[in-house]
C-alpha cells in the first residue's frame, strides 16, 4: 500500500463522491459513485455504501492501493 496523500479540507467536510473526484481516483462524480456503491471504497477501515457520506479532517480513504488521509486546511 502506498504511503497516503493528504487531502486539506476547504471547509468542515467534504462529501465522499467529490473527494474521489477531487483527488483523481475517480475520472467524474458519476463513476465516483459507482465505485462508492459497488463496496469498493473503504473509510477509515471500513466499506463505505453511502456516496454522499461526509468526510471530515483526520479520516482516512482507502480504494484499491490508493490512501487519501483527510486533513484540515489553513
Amino acid at each position: 500500500m502506498t504511503s497516503p496523500v493528504d487531502f486539506p479540507l476547504r471547509g468542515d467536510f467534504i462529501p465522499l463522491d467529490a473527494l474521489l473526484k477531487a483527488t483523481g481516483l475517480a475520472p467524474s462524480g458519476g463513476s465516483a459513485r459507482m465505485l462508492i456503491s459497488d463496496g469498493q471504497v473503504r473509510v477509515d477501515g471500513q466499506v463505505e455504501t453511502r456516496k454522499t457520506c461526509k468526510i471530515r479532517a483526520g479520516q482516512v480513504v482507502t480504494f484499491g492501493d490508493e490512501r487519501i488521509a483527510v486533513i484540515a486546511g489553513a
